[in-house]
């Protein structure tokens, strides 16, 4: 992600320094954007001279130091360990000027609780780039309790001086895309520990319904430990809320070693050079088939209604919510786009059904519920 952000900033014409914790690791980031600008220059998007002149505004920075001094602008992009990303902010605190922006892509962790480290924690922020960053578009603006609405401004024209389209978060657990996105996972996992349906049906059931990939090939693509990390982190930041509930079907994966894509299996089974040959065996019985809009109601629904959770707690607005889900998960449909297409009092209806058949996991959200009673 490091990479990824500072060929962004690069391709912007920023000045960037670019430190990690070994020089070997810093010659590998240098040499990821190398690779990245010269992808672009054979897809025809920048010529050989951009290419020259972006790879001369990047300077290696032995030291956190080295990297602060005199920057606008300081992006933290290390592992999800707080202790780890509170010891560099507070190195950043005092090596950085007075003005500096000093910001975390954590995806995770609490922007606040990095921020209470530092002496002035209002310059403090978030912001979360998505992988891959050199093509994904969002930026989700992450104020803190304690970050100056000047930080979150000034945040923000960065991002979008990038070229991105940032939306303002407030400091939540997920943020907006990765709580807001949890029930395409679990929802599709809850499924298939039912034995209602195989990973296959459910997969094709949401590609049709006009999503790039389904949710086990998701999983596969961004790592099933990674997506388990995230669920069990929910789950604990929600207080144990059942709609967060872990699977122990990912669980028994990450146990076995099975995490997707890059151990050459996991929902799916992958040729060495990424082909899908088929479902694990474990899952290649399947379980009876739902109707592919039932598969489909359940997932886009529960988003729906997290959504309204997530709005009615002042997370983010309607339409950054929208933004973010169309931008950071590639939803055909933002969730409140989805609600109006169908009606409030349907999606209620529906939610109220589901919460009859599944349980307390799709019970209506009190947002959605106040609109929809109106």
């Amino acid at each position: 992600m490091g990479a990824g952000i500072a060929q962004v900033c690069l391709s912007a014409g920023h000045d960037v320094r670019l430190h990690d914790i070994s020089a070997s690791a810093i010659a590998g980031g240098r040499a990821r954007i190398e690779d990245g600008l010269g992808r672009l220059v054979a897809r025809g998007r920048l010529d050989a001279q951009g290419r020259d002149a972006a790879l001369a505004r990047l300077t290696p920075a032995p030291t956190l130091e080295a990297a602060a001094a005199g920057a606008q602008v300081v992006i933290e992009a290390a592992l999800e360990e707080l202790e780890a990303k509170r010891a560099i902010f507070r190195a950043l605190d005092r090596a950085a000027s007075a003005d500096a922006l000093l910001a975390t892509n954590t995806s995770a962790l609490s922007v606040t609780a990095i921020a209470e480290v530092v002496r002035r924690p209002g310059r403090v922020l978030g912001l979360h780039f998505f992988n891959p960053a050199a093509v994904m578009t969002l930026v989700e603006v992450v104020a803190g309790e304690r970050t100056d609405p000047a930080a979150v401004a000034a945040g923000t024209a960065f991002a979008e001086a990038l070229g991105r389209r940032p939306v303002a978060c407030h400091d939540a657990p997920g943020f907006i895309v990765n709580r807001v996105n949890r029930p395409f996972m679990q929802e599709a996992l809850r499924m298939l520990e039912a034995g209602e349906a195989s990973i296959e049906t459910i997969d094709a059931a949401i590609v049709a319904g006009g999503f790039p990939m389904g949710p086990f090939a998701l999983m596969d693509l961004v790592g099933v430990d990674v997506d388990d990390a995230v669920a069990r982190a929910l789950f604990a930041a929600f207080h144990a809320a059942p709609r967060f509930r872990p699977s122990p079907v990912q669980a028994r994966l990450v146990a076995a070693g099975t995490l997707g894509r890059k151990t050459g299996g996991g929902f799916y089974r992958y040729d060495t050079v990424g082909r899908v040959l088929g479902p694990t065996e474990v899952f290649a019985a399947g379980g009876a088939a739902l109707p592919a809009d039932e598969i489909r109601t359940r997932i886009e629904l529960a988003i729906v209604n997290e959504a309204y959770h997530a709005a009615g707690e002042g997370v983010a607005s309607p339409p950054d919510i929208d933004l973010a889900m169309q931008l950071g998960a590639a939803h055909p449909l933002g969730p409140f786009e989805r609600a109006r297409t169908l009606g409030l009092r349907r999606v209620v209806g529906e939610l109220r059904r589901l919460e009859r058949l599944q349980g307390e996991r799709f019970r209506v959200a009190p947002a959605l519920w106040q609109i929809a009673s109106v």
